[in-house]
């Protein structure tokens, strides 16, 4: 993921933070965009990236943001602050917040279909895979054959197995198995999958900036009531 992060610490942020995020933590995100809306769940096995999204959807940092980087059958990212006002030239992708978020991997969250997770900074200046403190995406991805997923594992995974009970997700559902355990997955769709894929479809300037060539923006976004099931 095409990224600039600045450094500094996340854990005092999220730790002044936590006193007024605690009684949002059982609550959804409804992301209302140009496209329509889409509900997000944040997962309570990475705290420092949901009270970190948490805290910054209240300040209602996200609202006006486009969506400035979109791969069909891949991904749709946004985050970017300088987004709001960005004119057609504007360069987007490299602006962030001034701190790192530490990456947070955990077993049960991968890039299935409807995944959300941070953007971040390449190996190469960022060998401890810590997260983007605002961009982030979500997984439209594509369903793979077996012979897909081994050949995935034997040359972009580098020998490293994927669990059988992802597998058969990423054979029926989809997602972007070659991005597990290297970006933080923090929550998921659990709403407006047809938005997402309307989003992934719109033509895009192509690579190596991926942009949208009519904007798609986050008009706002909110927590609301939790309905239904939840994330680990």
């Amino acid at each position: 993921m095409k990224h600039l992060i600045c450094t500094a610490s996340v854990l005092l942020l999220v730790s002044c933070s936590g006193s007024r995020i605690g009684s949002a933590r059982k609550k959804d995100i409804e992301l209302i965009t140009t496209k329509g809306t889409i509900v997000l769940r944040l997962s309570d096995s990475t705290p420092l990236h949901r009270d970190n999204f948490l805290r910054l959807v209240k300040t209602h940092f996200y609202d006006s943001v486009l969506f400035h980087r979109v791969i069909k059958n891949f991904m749709i990212q946004a985050g970017d602050p300088v987004s709001r006002r960005a004119t057609d030239s504007t360069d987007l992708g490299d602006h962030d917040t001034t701190y790192k978020i530490p990456a947070e991997f955990r077993p049960g969250l991968f890039h299935r279909k409807g995944a959300l997770a941070a953007a971040r900074e390449g190996d190469n200046v960022n060998p401890t895979k810590a997260s983007s403190g605002t961009q982030w995406y979500i997984v439209e991805g594509r369903r793979f054959t077996d012979a897909g997923l081994d050949s995935m594992e034997q040359g972009r995974l580098k020998g490293r197995k994927i669990p059988a009970d992802e597998r058969e997700v990423y054979r029926t559902i989809g997602g972007a198995p070659h991005l597990d355990q290297s970006y933080t997955v923090f929550g998921e769709v659990v709403r407006g999958l047809d938005v997402v894929d309307s989003i992934s479809s719109v033509p895009t300037s192509g690579r190596p900036f991926d942009r949208p060539l009519q904007p798609v923006r986050i008009l706002k976004m909110r927590l609301i009531r939790r309905t239904d099931r939840s994330v680990k």
